[in-house]
């Protein structure tokens, strides 16, 4: 089964530093333009050199700005693994996902009902593809623990409600008990400064997925190293 995504993560880890996983994005439903003028592949080929582990790519166009062109261009000038973070919907999608060159697939759990999710998450493993299971509540982890999932997500946000919630950490403090045992778990989004990585590698998380306030920050870079500096425990083996 391909887990060079998860791999990465425990690897960058084991080197000392949290696991901070850029998410690039062209646009957020609450802050609006992120780029600012900046060109995404070259804020790629910054952070892989800052020592990011994998990257996250929006290819949701019509909220979040991304498109599929934008991460087939980010597959191709980087190592790197790459996530595609989408509203994954079909098995076509999936193909799609494989055949651009992502190594690893979203799959949220707010979007199916859990026969399609199960579904989905079996079609991502035929093809390839190593799936990040989304959760946002206790009963969407236990669906990931159903499915067996090795690499799991906890949004501290509803993602239904595209960023336009007040999301915080908290979710990740109160939800990371139920996380599959064994799984590699990822806090996502409402993630700002050291001291919320800091509280979320201590809550049980062992990576950590940060997009808008890495976009907002005056000097990307700066701010992405001060993250992945933050301290935290070790990662599940």
């Amino acid at each position: 089964m391909n887990n060079r995504f998860s791999s990465a993560l425990k690897a960058r880890k084991k080197s000392g530093y949290v696991p901070v996983i850029p998410d690039i994005k062209i646009l957020s439903p609450g802050e609006g333009d992120l780029l600012r003028g900046r060109d995404p592949l070259e804020a790629v080929s910054q952070l892989a050199a800052a020592g990011a582990p994998a990257l996250s790519v929006v290819t949701e166009p019509a909220y979040f700005g991304g498109s599929i062109e934008l991460m087939e261009s980010i597959v191709e000038i980087t190592k790197l693994p790459v996530l595609r973070k989408d509203f994954v919907k079909s098995a076509d999608d999936l193909k799609v996902t494989k055949d651009l060159g992502a190594e690893a697939v979203l799959l949220i759990c707010a979007a199916h009902a859990f026969t399609d999710l199960a579904a989905l998450y079996g079609e991502a493993l035929n093809l390839g593809l190593e799936p990040l299971v989304e959760a946002h509540t206790k009963e969407e982890l236990e669906w990931a623990g159903k499915l067996g999932a090795g690499l799991v997500g906890i949004n501290n946000r509803n993602i239904l409600e595209l960023e336009k919630d007040k999301g915080n950490i908290s979710t990740t403090e109160l939800l990371a008990a139920y996380a599959p045992p064994g799984a590699v778990l990822v806090s996502e989004s409402s993630i700002r400064t050291p001291g919320e990585v800091e509280a979320a590698i201590k809550a049980g998380a062992d990576a950590v997925l940060v997009g808008t306030a890495l976009w907002l920050a005056d000097d990307l870079v700066k701010y992405y190293q001060g993250l992945n500096q933050a301290k935290g425990q070790k990662i599940n083996e």
